[in-house]
């Protein structure tokens, strides 16, 4: 076979797959884990079963290949959002930037996960080292924004009770939109975060 004709099968390949990893991730922020299945997402990605299949044998295959992608895009939206925001970034700015991290079909997908990690170990030590690299970066880019020194422990421990807070801010938009409370919380904390770090609020 030519090589003309291999590299389009292979980018078919390619694209199938990431339709249904797409499809996997949508169907778990909006349908839950149980009803994530190999038919499910085949149906939703619009490619036959059998093809769905060839890419992920099995449920588990499939669960495993979409929290891969799931790490990986939302580090890239990690990245990319904070190389977005404009110069010099002002505290209250980050903040909103930090929550964005937690909120949206992304973070509900997680959520679906962490809860059956929560009683499948098998799940939870594939979920628990991706997590902890989500953790590192979204640290490494809230330092970053707000031009501290991440190695302090000082700054350590505001900072990571920063995201802690906008992990929870993120959980209770989940079932209701929680957008008001949400902005008089962080209007109040990027006041204490500016006197913790001594940054402008602006």
């Amino acid at each position: 076979m030519s090589r003309a004709v291999v590299e389009p099968q292979q980018d078919r390949s390619r694209l199938t797959r990431e339709r249904l990893l797409e499809a996997a991730l949508a169907s778990l922020a909006e349908s839950g884990w149980a009803r994530t299945t190999v038919a499910t997402v085949a149906a939703r990605a619009g490619v036959s079963r059998g093809a769905a299949q060839h890419h992920f044998p099995t449920h588990a295959d499939l669960v495993t290949a979409a929290i891969r992608h799931m790490a990986d895009v939302r580090l890239e939206e990690i990245r990319d959002a904070g190389r977005a925001l404009p110069r010099p970034v002002r505290v209250r700015a980050v903040l909103d930037h930090l929550v964005r991290l937690y909120t949206g079909p992304l973070f509900t997908a997680a959520l679906h996960v962490w809860t059956e990690a929560a009683v499948d170990d098998e799940l939870r030590s594939r979920v628990i080292p991706l997590e902890q690299v989500l953790a590192r970066e979204a640290y490494r880019v809230a330092v970053t924004l707000l031009g501290v020194d991440g190695d302090d422990p000082h700054v350590r421990g505001v900072v990571s009770a920063t995201l802690d807070l906008a992990r929870g801010l993120g959980l209770a938009d989940v079932l209701t939109d929680d957008a008001g409370r949400r902005c008089r919380v962080l209007d109040a904390w990027a006041v204490q975060l500016e006197r913790a770090l001594g940054t402008p609020v602006g």
